[in-house]
């Protein structure tokens, strides 16, 4: 059985098949060294600069296009129903990445678009199992956790 299931979207049709093989690897490789149990489900969404600004101005009132957001489905909101069964899969969330954006950062830092469509993938897979980076102590955390599974899976700089 497969660790982690994720649907692909792909609204800007630039992203190969096998560059999504290769986020598929990535990420089957982090849930591996995050111990994330067999069949958890999730989804990355590809768009462009337009939609991930709509998104980032109705989510997080910041009306500019960001690289990448996630939204965790495993983030407790108040009165929520908590819904529990044995044979229910665990949902992570939904990762969308902006296409133009991993373009232009990796040409930015100097590296190739697949490297920073890894590391952004791994961020936002962070992201939904809670990790962040709001203070200085998470940020080392998660930054050097990433770096942690980019070495691991071979997607260096």
């Amino acid at each position: 059985m497969t660790r982690l299931i994720i649907d692909f979207f792909d609204e800007t049709k630039e992203v190969t098949e096998e560059q999504k093989d290769t986020i598929q690897s990535l990420l089957q490789t982090a849930a591996e060294i995050e111990g994330v149990e067999e069949g958890a489900e999730m989804s990355i969404t590809f768009v462009d600069n337009d939609r991930i600004q709509e998104l980032n101005r109705e989510y997080r009132d910041k009306d500019k296009p960001t690289d990448v957001i996630s939204f965790a489905m495993e983030d407790e909101v108040e009165g929520e129903l908590q819904i529990v069964g044995e044979e229910l899969p665990r949902v992570l969330g939904d990762i969308i990445i902006s296409i133009p954006k991993t373009k232009e950062q990796a040409e930015e830092y100097g590296h190739s678009f697949m490297r920073e469509l890894g590391f952004l993938s791994v961020h936002g897979f962070l992201h939904l199992l809670g990790y962040d980076h709001m203070t200085e102590e998470e940020e080392k955390d998660m930054f050097g956790r990433q770096e942690e599974i980019l070495n691991a899976f071979g997607l260096q700089r």
